[in-house]
């Protein structure tokens, strides 16, 4: 028995969402590390959006699946419950991380020379371009004379 096109397309979508569902419910977080204040859930979804997750690199604990950013997440939490600033907050995990964890790191010394270096060594390589083809060259020769030419005509002649 032949079965519709639009019944077997009906099948493969079906089939098709069976297999992908639970990849997209991978990517949701668990509604159980949300804290029961929604004042407090707030503070700490704004601070966790100003950290970095340290698997995915440049996503936000907030916007990462990765267990290190659940764990990250369940800790900024503990600290939200337990009544500390942002402030304290950052100072902990930057404390515990160093500054890479904030996504916009604080600008200090290294980072000025962190974006300053390749201008620097831009410059640097011009300035020996230009210094090597300023340099003056070897002056050319001048022509020989008729009297050179023969001598010279004489020595290389073969014998």
């Amino acid at each position: 028995m032949k079965t519709h096109p639009l019944r077997r397309g009906g099948l493969i979508a079906l089939l098709a969402c069976l297999i992908f569902a639970p990849l997209v419910a991978l990517a949701v977080d668990d509604p159980s590390e949300m804290l029961p204040d929604p004042a407090q859930e707030q503070r700490a979804e704004a601070i966790g959006a100003q950290l970095r997750c340290l698997v995915c690199q440049n996503e936000s604990i907030e916007d990462s699946s990765a267990d290190l950013a659940r764990d990250l997440r369940h800790v900024v939490r503990e600290h939200v419950a337990k009544g500390e600033s942002n402030q304290q907050i950052m100072d902990w995990m930057v404390n515990r991380y160093g500054n890479f964890i904030r996504l916009k790191p604080p600008f200090t010394i290294g980072t000025l020379l962190l974006w300053v270096m390749p201008l620097l060594a831009l410059c640097i390589g011009i300035g020996i371009a230009w210094w090597t083809f300023r340099r003056p060259r070897a002056p050319t020769p001048p022509p020989l004379s008729d009297e050179e030419r023969r001598r010279l005509s004489d020595l290389t002649e073969t014998r």
